[in-house]
Order: structure tokens, then sequence, then C-alpha cells
């Protein structure tokens, strides 16, 4: 079985990091250009933002094979944060090796860290290979429907 390590975004890795937010923006048919990448990109170095980076890497020749975007995200009724994972995406080749369950574990141990209770994310309902992942973590979907008021 494969090896993996899992670490923060730095400045060195942008060129692979965009190969594969691009294959993610392409999964979701989501224009990609280089001012949202750049952009993104930019989150993810800077400190005092609130969106952050993980990737997780082969362990053996430390190839990077996938990224997730996490943010704290406040849940009033709890009173709280909350973990918000925005995007994740894992090259083709690497699904099902175990990089998608190492990057959850880098997530589990960030939640720890934080104090978040839990961790939301949202896929749309045709990701039938990642929502097979995901079950085996929660269970299913939750029980809300999510609307989206395009402005």
């Amino acid at each position: 079985m494969a090896a993996f390590i899992t670490r923060s975004v730095t400045e060195s890795d942008q060129p692979r990091w965009r190969e594969l937010f691009n294959g993610y923006a392409a999964f979701y048919k989501s224009p990609m250009d280089d001012d949202i990448a750049a952009r993104v990109w930019g989150w993810l170095l800077d400190p005092d933002h609130v969106m952050e980076g993980i990737l997780v890497c082969d362990e053996e020749n430390g190839r990077i094979l996938g990224l997730a975007h996490v943010r704290a995200c406040p849940r009033s009724l709890g009173g709280c944060d909350i973990g918000f994972l925005d995007d994740m995406f894992v090259e083709p080749e690497a699904r099902g090796s175990g990089a998608a369950d190492a990057l959850f574990s880098a997530l589990d141990q960030l939640a720890t860290e934080r104090g978040w209770p839990a961790i939301r994310w949202i896929t749309q309902h045709f990701n039938d290979r990642g929502r097979a992942f995901y079950d085996r973590y929660t269970g299913g979907p939750s029980d809300f429907l999510m609307y989206q008021w395009k402005r």
C-alpha cells in the first residue's frame, strides 16, 4: 500500500497546484483563468486569509497527488467555528490509492487543532465516486438542501 504525507502549500508548489486546480475546475465544468487561479493562490499563501491549502504527496517521490482547500466557517447555532471544505481533488491516477483518505486525516487533525466540531462540504449529485468516498466518512449526505441565488 502506498504511503502519503500531507502538508500545507508552499510557494514552490504553484505549478503543480495549478495543474490540479485546473483538473478540479474541469471536473465541475467551471471556467478557470489566470486571474481566478492567481487570486486563489494568493489566498492560500496569505497567512491572514481564512482559506488554507493542504496537499497530499506520494511519500516515496514527493509528487503532489491532490489538494484540499479548507476554511473556518462560523456556525451560529453552535456559537463556534466549523471547518468548510471548499475544494478537494485527487488526480485520477491516484484515486483509490489512499491519497484522499490522507487528506481527510489531515482535515481531521486540523479540525482537532482548531476546535472545529464538524467539517462541512458540498458536492454535485453526479460526483458518484466522490460521494461514495464521502459516504464512508459520514454515512451519507446530510438532510439539508443547498440553494444558490445567482446575482
